[in-house]
């Protein structure tokens, strides 16, 4: 008995898909193609104009440098190449003035899209320093400690109760804050008011010298000024004979002078 084969004419077993593709019409494979590229153009174009309308269309844009300006001209150069920028946070900077950019981001020439907001961030000036409490140390401590926190020094005297070369006081007072580099004057003391001022008057400026080492004082500055005195001599003096003095602490003395002129 024969089976009768139940096959579309024009196809054998032996040409199999060779023969369907061979009668397929030849525009098919295009329609599909363009089927297939339109709606991927129309799928592009509703991603850009809805979606994504920015990133895609918008022009790119160089950042430009503001670091180092001030504000308002630092915003003004972001504005004027078409990018943003926000409310700049307040930071403090050991070298920048007041008022200057010293950080951005995007950093400079970086390229992004038109629009996009560049941040800053604008100097303060330095961190204050506190003024250390230094009054009850020696002089040489008491400068380490002004010159360890970033502060200078420089010394005054006075005589107080104090032992000799212990700080009394500063000035301005301990506390205050002060930038970095910022003088400030140790005040040490001498010590006590103990010893008499010698009276200097008519003694020579080598004499009047060894009177005052001799009493544990020392000669300070001297000046000349015509007087009718012997030449040479001691007419007047600072502090006055018979005040009382701290040990170290330093006479002035005028001489006598002839002739015109002043001292």
């Amino acid at each position: 008995m024969r089976f009768r084969r139940h096959v579309p004419a024009g196809i054998n077993w032996r040409g199999g898909w060779e023969a369907i593709k061979r009668d397929r019409p030849r525009g098919s494979l295009l329609t599909y193609a363009g089927t297939f590229l339109g709606a991927a153009a129309v799928g592009y174009a509703v991603a850009a104009l809805v979606f994504f309308p920015a990133p895609i269309f918008a022009a790119n844009k160089s950042v430009p440098r503001v670091i180092g300006m001030k504000l308002d001209a630092a915003q003004a150069a972001i504005t004027s190449a078409g990018l943003t920028t926000d409310r700049a946070d307040d930071v403090r900077h050991p070298t920048a003035p007041p008022g200057t950019v010293v950080w951005q981001d995007p950093p400079p020439d970086v390229v992004v899209p038109q629009n996009s907001n560049v941040h800053l961030e604008v100097s303060r000036g330095p961190q204050r320093i506190p003024i250390p409490d230094v009054v009850g140390y020696d002089e040489a401590i008491a400068r380490d400690l002004m010159e360890a926190a970033g502060l200078s020094v420089s010394i005054d005297s006075a005589q107080t109760a104090a032992a000799k070369g212990v700080v009394v006081n500063t000035r301005p007072p301990a506390g205050r804050a002060l930038v970095p580099g910022t003088r400030v004057t140790l005040v040490v003391s001498v010590g006590a008011p103990t010893i008499r001022v010698p009276d200097l008057t008519g003694l020579t400026l080598e004499e009047a010298r060894a009177a005052l080492e001799q009493a544990g004082l020392t000669l300070g500055t001297y000046f000349r000024r015509t007087s009718d005195q012997k030449p040479g001599t001691v007419i007047e003096q600072r502090p006055q004979p018979g005040t009382l003095g701290a040990p170290g602490v330093a006479v002035d003395v005028i001489l006598a002078r002839t002739g015109g002129g002043g001292a």
